[in-house]
């Protein structure tokens, strides 16, 4: 676990830094009222092939400490920038969910330098009323936070959750009534102080609007009529979820983050072939890819092109799998249709996805029972050269 000073309270942070170089993007993640970091399990798992993921418990939260002073939106905004100077991160891809999207607008009006994109789900510039709020402060001072969770639960997730996902029901509703009390307050008068109706005109980041369908927190018209504030934004509604659709649809969100994050700008779709030879790259290497592209004439061009927009663009980009996943496939099916070239070229990218010696060593042996031995016996010769020129390779550097 790691922690950091912010703003004279100590802040409960996680981040994963993608390991390999070039210009890979950061996603920061806020976690909404009455939940931690830990609500974006399921989203960061999906993306962590695809840059560096940032989260933390906002004041009050999770493991984060409860500041002795009043906190306004401004202040848990301030949290967040020093956060990152501390971190030496200088932009990110900002995701907030509920008063986390709340906090996400606030950023993107006053630290636009810092956004790269936008992403606001569940939220909208101003989230209920003074006297919603007047309400439930008074029953979380006389009863704790655990006197109004049923209440909670019934907007945070949709029917077909409460109904079918009763273990996972029962973790969120033990987050929220050990949320401590004192910061629960504090961030549910920050929201009752707050109203960015008049200011997110004023943002000029690239843009996404999520909704829930079935959100008794935020409805959807709600988000909708955010995102026609919001110059150029984009709005998607998510079917069949409630206010925290990352908790119970985190691969949907996180394909849709991708999607966004892929796009040159809002409405205009980022080159299916730009994002294929991103992940190419980032799978073969760029010296090979470099050789492909100087080789590459009038003749097998469109081959190339077709190769980069389908297999690497379309397939390899997807967030459903890992890289060291859809390298363990390719090289048994490689090794299956006995395609010794290409299955060289993946087992030597092996360095570039995370796939381990032994992974492939599990891999061909699975290929040996259903594909049979000759192909895996030739396929295992094939590994076994080019990881004894890897070691080799490796000693004569240290």
């Amino acid at each position: 676990m790691d922690f950091i000073s912010v703003n004279g309270i100590n802040i409960h942070y996680e981040y994963l830094k993608y390991p390999a170089a070039g210009d890979t993007p950061v996603f920061l993640f806020i976690n909404s009222l009455g939940t931690d970091l830990r609500i974006w399990d399921g989203v960061v798992k999906e993306l962590k092939q695809h840059g560096s993921t940032l989260r933390y418990d906002k004041m009050g939260h999770g493991l984060s400490e409860v500041s002795e002073r009043s906190y306004e939106i401004a202040d848990y905004a301030e949290d967040i920038i020093n956060l990152l100077n501390a971190l030496d991160v200088d932009k990110v891809i900002l995701t907030g969910l509920s008063i986390g999207g709340v906090i996400a607008q606030y950023v993107a009006i006053h630290y636009p330098e810092m956004i790269e994109k936008l992403i606001v789900s569940n939220s909208a510039p101003k989230v209920g009323t003074f006297e919603s709020w007047e309400t439930r402060i008074g029953k979380v001072n006389a009863g704790g936070v655990s006197s109004i969770a049923d209440d909670i639960l019934k907007v945070w997730f949709s029917k077909s959750f409460h109904a079918n996902r009763q273990p996972e029901l029962a973790g969120y509703r033990a987050m929220l009534c050990n949320t401590n009390t004192a910061g629960y307050i504090k961030a549910c008068r920050a929201l009752q102080d707050n109203d960015l109706t008049d200011q997110v005109q004023l943002i000029r980041s690239p843009s996404l609007l999520i909704a829930g369908s079935e959100d008794g927190s935020v409805p959807t018209e709600m988000v909708r009529d955010t995102a026609k504030k919001i110059p150029g934004a984009e709005f998607i509604e998510i079917d069949g979820v409630g206010h925290i659709p990352c908790a119970e649809q985190p691969l949907t969100v996180a394909t849709l983050l991708l999607r966004f994050v892929n796009n040159n700008s809002p409405g205009t779709p980022r080159s299916l072939y730009d994002t294929g030879m991103k992940t190419r790259r980032s799978v073969l290497g760029d010296e090979y890819v470099d050789i492909a592209e100087t080789n590459k004439t009038d003749f097998d061009k469109d081959f190339q092109e077709y190769i980069t927009n389908s297999a690497w663009g379309a397939i390899w980009s997807r967030p459903g799998l890992t890289k060291r996943e859809r390298s363990m496939i390719t090289i048994a099916i490689l090794a299956a249709l006995k395609l010794d070239n290409e299955l060289a070229l993946h087992i030597k990218a092996t360095r570039n996805t995370g796939a381990s010696p032994n992974d492939v060593k599990e891999v061909l042996m699975h290929t040996g029972v259903y594909a049979g031995v000759p192909v895996t016996n030739s396929a295992m010769k094939i590994a076994k050269e080019i990881f004894s020129k890897n070691d080799d390779g490796d000693r004569n550097k240290g």
